[in-house]
């Protein structure tokens, strides 16, 4: 029963995905003798924690000296944008606290059960941790590894390629065979660029695609546009430039911030991932999610800087073309999903 209880406070937590970051996803019930008698999540950064949306929810506040809180994260014990979540639980009482991962973040960070503890309440931790701690596994890398957590996604034919040969082809039809997926996994990865706070493509795969990296097959928020163009090439007609959403754009020309677009100049003549992954962390960054092109993806890889892969295989055949990656890393699921196959991959030892 206890794990009913955190699952329904996971599934919670997930509705928050896309809006409150770079806090955690957190969510929470409340329980009195078997029973929900409240419930909340963290709907929105800036604005309430799970914990005090569940007890103002709760419509008899006399039950909740004799009710359990259920919390896919440890609660908070200092003060933010919000007053610590601690310091709510015990003015209202409330006996037992369960909680699913101990919190990383090093104002929090197991400070918040002992608050809890020397109140008198009985504090269980740990229950579907391996859950919870997958659930926030973006928060848990931006705190651990002070970077973005890393998604590589593509989309590769039967024969494992990225893109048809462009130069054996004219531009149309070049253009006709470039889309290998359908209109259903479309939508669900603009779905997934509404989740991730940014989304980052290489040079050629602008010139190429000329794609508008937004959400446009999804109601959500656009993630922050990320390009690597050393010697800017992309032309300025670029979908990326027309300065509908944020965009940022690494270089070796020149620095300059304006509306909705920003260049940062940086050396590529060393490894540069780890000075654009402290931008990207300085900038409350919290995910990427890496969609090209074939150098870009085969760099991370080769340089172990990725944390997912989702790897579409369509039936379709392209005989020639771009290369798909080497699929890499540990497989947790494999998905039938309009005629494609998804695959997610971790890396459980990326740095």
């Amino acid at each position: 029963m206890h794990e009913h209880f955190m699952l329904r406070s996971i599934e919670l937590a997930e509705r928050g995905a896309g809006f409150v970051s770079p806090n955690p996803l957190v969510g929470c019930v409340i329980v009195h003798q078997e029973k929900i008698i409240g419930e909340g999540f963290h709907q929105r950064f800036g604005e309430a924690h799970a914990e005090v949306n569940a007890i103002r929810s709760v419509k008899n506040k006399a039950l909740l000296k004799d009710s359990t809180l259920y919390v896919t994260l440890e609660p908070c014990c200092h003060h933010g944008k919000t007053p610590p979540c601690t310091d709510l639980i015990i003015q209202h009482k409330i006996p037992r606290v369960v909680i699913g991962s101990v919190d990383p973040y090093e104002k929090v960070s197991g400070l918040g059960i002992v608050q809890l503890r020397n109140a008198g309440i009985d504090v269980q931790v740990g229950l579907m941790e391996s859950e919870t701690n997958w659930l926030n596994r973006r928060f848990f890398t931006f705190v651990q590894k002070k970077r973005p957590y890393i998604i590589l996604k593509w989309a590769e034919s039967a024969d494992h390629f990225l893109a048809p040969d462009a130069s054996a082809m004219s531009a149309e039809a070049f253009n006709e065979k470039r889309h290998i997926t359908g209109f259903i996994v479309q939508k669900l990865v603009h779905r997934w660029r509404s989740i991730e706070d940014a989304i980052l493509v290489g040079t050629n795969t602008i010139i190429s695609d000329n794609p508008s990296l937004n959400v446009r097959a999804w109601e959500g928020r656009n993630p922050l546009r990320i390009a690597i163009d050393r010697q800017l090439r992309i032309p300025l007609t670029a979908k990326i430039y027309d300065r509908s959403q944020q965009t940022l754009i690494f270089n070796e020309v020149k620095d300059e911030n304006t509306e909705n677009l920003r260049f940062v100049r940086m050396d590529f003549q060393k490894n540069s991932w780890p000075n654009i992954f402290q931008v990207l962390f300085d900038s409350g960054i919290q995910s990427l999610i890496v969609e090209g092109g074939a150098y870009t993806l085969n760099n991370l890889i080769l340089q172990n800087y990725w944390d997912e892969m989702q790897v579409f295989t369509t039936p379709k055949y392209l005989h020639a073309g771009v290369k798909a990656p080497e699929v890499a890393g540990q497989s947790i699921s494999q998905t039938e999903l309009d005629a494609s196959q998804l695959r997610v991959y971790v890396n459980p030892q990326a740095h």
